[in-house]
């Protein structure tokens, strides 16, 4: 049973149901010796405390999509084959103009509360070893007649660590926000992609390439990218790519974009950081080495000193103290044709909390609309 969606939600309310009517209907039966009778109360008290538990932990991962399943919460699940070195550009030495079409089966997604539309595949990542699922919306006017012989520019989607990959759909309901947008014509189409980025057990890959442990970056960047392209009319140059991420997945978004301008011209980060090491359990962080080539400002401040400051755009939002100085920092930074757009939240908004990233979908995605095309 997954531990999302309403199935699970209704099953730990009915346990919590039975857990307090137990107590009032056998306090008083309970039969046997005085320590027998001690430990069974106990036990019906203790039952009732970790069925209340159970269910605001519930509810807190149903708003938030922190886990997916239960792999997720354990730590048990498995999702890379293997992790190799890919090298500095993450192909591995390979040409992927030479590569077979990676031609995916997709499905209806296996949650309603992703709404009407977003369908799922599971994606065996050739170059970086890396597996998972890959939830896909497509704009309304992709199946449009007119739009037969059109394009679209895609969003990869990134939610925070924990997280899971149906946040952007199920928690921040992109897709119900910007449809109406899009068919109106306030919102430019846009295909939205929302890949897995948790992919180890217990620890933030920070999106980031590490021989022998995974290679997150290409399975990003890569996989899921030409898998995208193979099976959609999805634009195959930089300028119709764009990355968005919150809190840990607003850090990848940007690193991401500034790190590979041949594939991103956009980068959305809200309540984001720049030093990996703010994520506690970012392998990245843990890395003396990794945690300054990972961070943006270096990324960014490396390209300009190289003399080759990448053509790309990012919009940056965030509190002071949550995201506010991580953008001011790489605007400071900025040289053309890099550009850096901070919109700084109010304080008072809601906090490092989903209500606060789902008010700004639209107002993101009209962003996009400037510079992604198809």
């Amino acid at each position: 049973m997954s531990l999302t969606g309403t199935p699970f939600f209704l099953f730990s309310i009915l346990l919590l149901i039975v857990a307090v009517v137990l107590p009032f209907a056998l306090w008083g039966r309970v039969a046997g010796p005085r320590l027998v009778r001690i430990v069974a109360r106990l036990l019906m008290l203790l039952f009732a405390q970790i069925t209340a538990i159970t269910v605001v932990f519930v509810m807190v991962n149903n708003a938030n999509n922190l886990y997916d399943n239960w792999g997720d919460l354990l730590g048990t699940g498995n999702h890379i084959d293997q992790a190799r070195n890919l090298g500095a550009d993450g192909l591995g030495g390979k040409n992927l103009k030479d590569e077979p079409k990676v031609l995916q089966h997709f499905r209806p997604a296996d949650d309603p509360v992703l709404g009407a539309g977003v369908q799922m595949t599971d994606l065996k990542g050739q170059i970086s070893g890396v597996n998972g699922e890959v939830y896909v919306w497509l704009p309304p006017q992709y199946n449009d007649p007119a739009y037969k012989n059109k394009k679209f520019p895609v969003v990869e989607l990134l939610p925070g660590y924990p997280g899971s990959a149906k946040s952007w759909f199920g928690s921040l309901k992109a897709n119900e926000q910007l449809g109406s947008l899009m068919q109106s014509g306030a919102v430019k189409p846009f295909i939205l992609v929302a890949p897995r980025t948790n992919v180890l057990s217990n620890a933030d890959s920070g999106c980031v390439n590490i021989p022998g442990k995974v290679n997150a970056d290409s399975w990003l960047t890569v996989d899921v990218r030409q898998m995208v392209i193979d099976n959609f009319r999805a634009g195959d140059k930089p300028d119709s790519w764009g990355l968005a991420g919150y809190s840990a997945g607003a850090h990848c978004a940007t690193k991401l974009a500034l790190a590979h301008p041949d594939r991103y011209r956009a980068a959305v980060g809200m309540s984001g950081y720049n030093d990996p090491a703010i994520e506690r359990d970012s392998l990245a962080g843990k890395d003396p080495k990794l945690r300054v080539e990972t961070n943006p400002m270096h990324i960014l401040k490396a390209a300009n000193e190289a003399g080759k400051p990448p053509r790309t755009a990012l919009y940056i939002s965030g509190a002071s103290g949550d995201g506010y100085q991580a953008g001011t920092g790489l605007k400071e930074l900025a040289k053309n044709p890099t550009t850096v757009t901070v919109q700084q939240i109010s304080s008072s908004a809601g906090g490092h909390t989903v209500p606060v990233w789902k008010r700004q979908v639209p107002e993101i995605f009209r962003w996009f609309g400037l510079y992604l095309r198809g």
